[in-house]
């Protein structure tokens, strides 16, 4: 069974974190003294060289924060004393950023969060006047802290000449709190420490919320009447997952809109901030080749593809609340079909952009229990080595019907992509790690080389292939004559590797959304319509597998997963890309 949310907090309290507004002038910005006070958006101190995921630049001047028509933007009377900042001094508009890691002594931020924000602090893509605290229940010391990231940080390849000094730069700016999650007066001490670093300036507060989902609320609750900015803005991120089903998700976003507005919840997946997954709407909208081809009339079938090749060893408690089309097929996979599927949209602005993918969700034939297959590994020896069962984790229940792999057939109804399958597939312990996404392009009609590629026509299929990763690269297949006196014909790869045409290391995701969140570009996080829409097409089926005690079909650790999902993909008439062996 899924874990629930737990329901808000009885606190009656309408306390909320500062809202975000700003109206501008040529060179002034005047704000209302009772309403939270913005800057313009912080500059990094060589502007980062880049832009951010909407290609706008980076130190461009935020002008949708808090415009929404929330209660506190429309607060605003014209009588109110007005402060002006001039932008022209530099000393009277001077900021400072503030990034609360909570839940700082868990895996995901020392493995990915710290590393992520002192990548960008090497980069020289945060502000001059920056900080970062990390709060957990556990007691540390800030060297202690200090200490315990260190070991998983690490330089760009073509910088690391500088690398220990910017390192040791980065941990003089981390510090440490104590307390606990639902304390509001633990958190009032983090606001005391948080605002004599800040020293008076402008403060802007981002905090990033690493923690399991049943404590969001309390967190938030006590961020939010303790340690809000009170002159800036406050932005929280999210880490899925967002609640187990449409009800508990609901909730979630429910309880969480008692203290903030929906522009300030980044609600992020990390997958959207990958390097090929941000490159698929730009392959699409930006090459004439492709945009004329993404259609019915001439897709096949698209294939969603994610596989790892070692089990849940050491998660299995947690994996069992959740199971895998809730950890990867709710969210990442769902959110790249939708990205791939949409229409195009007015602009690359958030709201442009997540409207056409919410029209995606809203269009998609609700999902039937013969469309799917689910399945579970099981123990397997192999060249004398022995691989555990899912149940042979003694965090999992020993009856547990949690699959570790699941394989769906989903449809849009829609004009653009009326009765093509999206083929999604997603399991654990598998015989490789993959992350891709495959288009197979219908056959050429009356082929007039269909003899020298006898009965097998998927063959002669041209296929696009988008590598996420490991080794991200994109790749067209054609057909090709073989050079020689004879008609022999080829498949071939026309072929983009991302390492061999850019040496540059690639960003990690979360560099990119840490990025985005701190600049307010929301394109690439998730709405609340969004979540709506995504969790009403599976908690239907989630429902009916749980309730009906589907048991998964077993299949041995290390191999390419169940029988059924080749005959679910047969029934289509559509054959795995990933299983030809060509790749």
């Amino acid at each position: 069974m899924a874990t629930h949310i737990t329901p808000c907090s009885s606190s009656s309290s309408s306390f909320s974190f500062s809202s975000e507004f700003n109206v501008c002038k040529p060179r002034k910005c005047y704000f209302s003294k009772w309403v939270s006070q913005v800057p313009p958006r912080i500059h990094a101190r060589n502007y980062c060289q880049i832009k951010s995921s909407n290609g706008y630049p980076l130190n461009a001047v935020s002008m949708q924060d808090g415009m929404d028509g929330s209660p506190l933007a429309k607060g605003i009377k014209p009588n109110d004393e007005e402060v002006f900042f001039d932008f022209s001094d530099p000393e009277e508009v001077q900021s400072t950023l503030s990034i609360t890691v909570v839940g700082a002594s868990g895996d995901l931020a020392k493995k990915k969060i710290f590393p992520a924000l002192f990548a960008l602090y090497y980069e020289d893509c945060l502000p001059e006047n920056f900080m970062v605290f990390g709060y957990a229940r556990t007691k540390l010391t800030d060297e202690e802290l200090r200490n315990m990231i260190s070991g998983t940080l690490t330089c760009r390849i073509d910088k690391r000449e500088n690398c220990e000094d910017k390192m040791e730069q980065f941990l003089k700016r981390c510090f440490y709190h104590s307390g606990q999650y639902n304390s509001e007066e633990h958190f009032a001490e983090l606001d005391s420490k948080l605002k004599e670093k800040e020293a008076g300036k402008l403060s802007n507060r981002l905090f990033y919320l690493s923690i399991p989902p049943n404590i969001f609320v309390d967190v938030v609750r006590c961020a939010s009447l303790k340690a809000s900015s009170v002159n800036g803005w406050t932005r929280v991120i999210v880490e899925k997952p967002f609640g187990s089903d449409s009800e508990s998700s609901s909730d979630l976003t429910r309880c969480l809109k008692q203290y903030l507005t929906e522009d300030q919840i980044f609600r992020i997946d990390h997958y959207l901030g990958k390097e090929l997954v941000e490159n698929l709407s730009v392959l699409r909208f930006s090459n004439l080749v492709f945009e004329p081809l993404w259609s019915r009339s001439y897709i096949r079938n698209v294939q969603l593809i994610f596989s790892e090749d070692f089990g849940t060893e050491g998660r299995g408690g947690y994996f069992d609340n959740y199971g895998i089309i809730r950890d990867i097929m709710q969210n990442h996979l769902l959110q790249i079909l939708a990205l791939f599927a949409m229409e195009t949209p007015v602009s690359l602005d958030a709201e442009d952009v997540r409207n056409e993918k919410v029209k995606v969700l809203r269009s998609m034939k609700p999902l039937q229990l013969e469309d799917v297959i689910v399945g579970q590994y099981k123990g397997h020896s192999k060249a004398g080595r022995t691989y555990p069962g899912y149940t042979d984790d003694s965090t999992v229940p020993n009856n547990s019907l949690t699959p570790t792999f699941a394989a769906a057939a989903l449809f849009i109804n829609n004009a653009r992509w009326d009765g093509v399958p999206f083929l999604m597939k997603a399991g654990k312990a598998l015989h490789t790690k993959r992350a891709e996404i495959r288009v197979q392009f219908r056959h050429v009609p009356g082929n007039l080389y269909k003899r020298n590629f006898g009965t097998d026509l998927d063959k002669a299929t041209n296929e696009l292939v988008l590598r996420v990763q490991p080794d991200e690269a994109i790749y067209l297949k054609i057909n090709n004559k073989v050079p020689g006196l004879g008609m022999r014909l080829d498949r071939s790869d026309l072929n983009l590797l991302y390492r061999a045409r850019y040496p540059r290391e690639i960003p990690d995701a979360y560099e990119r959304l840490l990025l985005d969140a701190i600049e307010g570009e929301r394109r690439l996080f998730i709405r609340s319509d969004e979540l709506d829409a995504a969790w009403s097409l599976f908690t239907p089926l989630l429902k009916e597998l749980e309730e009906k005690k589907i048991a998964p079909e077993l299949y041995p650790y290390g191999s390419r997963g169940p029988v059924g999902a080749h005959y679910l993909a047969a029934k289509y008439n559509v054959r795995w890309g990933d299983l030809s062996g060509e790749d």
